[in-house]
């Protein structure tokens, strides 16, 4: 196995051609990420890890599979390989320690927005509450708190998100109680992350948070791209104007205990 440094990502391209998850692209592109191949000159087999996801392509390979982040720092990981031949690997390689589930694809179509709906959507915001725009100070904030920490994550400080990333929170009495911001980003665009604090969900927060970041991006001619881990993100992302492009397979693998709770 050996690691591909971002000069020669073009050599495991090939691999992910047609792709539609942004996090791959923005490895690619050399923005975020580690890609790892079996062969530094002539690969074969890719992976690309980012964040808490690992992606698979080329022809099925044990040591990749195994390549995932130390579970002390990431106790759970989700793995995606769109070729099925790679899925009785990753059942083997991690038996009994995997759960199987189903993510959800939507299609990048910045211009189906009905940005006068999104705009209707921000009048539900509770009077007690506000959205402010993440800089930051939010940033170190979010950083501290287990529910919000994916939502800045993948930056290594608050000048790399302020400079790369873009992002909303609801505030309550100085509390941050839901966000949506950039997971990753990539040439034109952001991959959406949505959290809301676990006493404040089912208010429609994350609609309306939601909602704020969709408009920003299209502002700025940035692609707001999401990918639902679950049913429910499914219906949100919907109601926020997502046309569903293809369910497809996943594995979440690690902690059991933090495999069997709610996504």
């Amino acid at each position: 196995m050996y690691a591909i440094s971002k000069k020669n990502l073009w050599c495991i391209a090939s691999l992910f051609e047609g792709w539609n998850e942004t996090p791959v692209w923005s490895c690619l592109q050399g923005h975020l990420g580690q890609a790892f191949a079996d062969d530094p000159d002539n690969p074969q087999s890719a992976q690309i890890s980012i964040g808490d996801f690992c992606f698979f392509a080329g022809i099925p390979n044990p040591e990749l599979i195994r390549n995932i982040p130390d579970p002390s720092k990431v106790p759970v990981i989700t793995l995606v390989a769109r070729q099925e031949n790679w899925h009785p690997l990753i059942e083997s390689a991690y038996n009994g320690q995997y759960e199987k589930f189903t993510r959800y694809a939507f299609k990048k179509e910045p211009e189906a927005f009905d940005q006068e709906q999104l705009r209707a959507n921000l009048t539900a915001l509770p009077q007690d509450c506000e959205i402010c725009q993440i800089d930051g100070s939010l940033y170190s904030t979010l950083q501290n708190e287990d529910w919000s920490r994916d939502l800045c994550s993948q930056f290594k400080d608050p000048q790399d998100y302020t400079q790369n990333g873009l992002g909303f929170v609801i505030i309550k009495n100085h509390e941050i109680i839901a966000g949506a911001s950039s997971y990753t980003y990539y040439d034109n665009g952001i991959e959406i992350q949505i959290d809301t604090k676990q006493p404040y969900r089912r208010q429609g927060l994350a609609r309306i948070v939601g909602s704020r970041l969709i408009l920003e991006c299209l502002q700025q001619n940035r692609c707001p791209s999401w990918d639902a881990v679950s049913p429910e993100s499914l219906r949100l992302a919907e109601s926020l104007g997502y046309c569903l492009e293809t369910p497809y397979t996943a594995y979440a693998v690690g902690d059991m205990a933090l495999l069997s709770a709610p996504r």
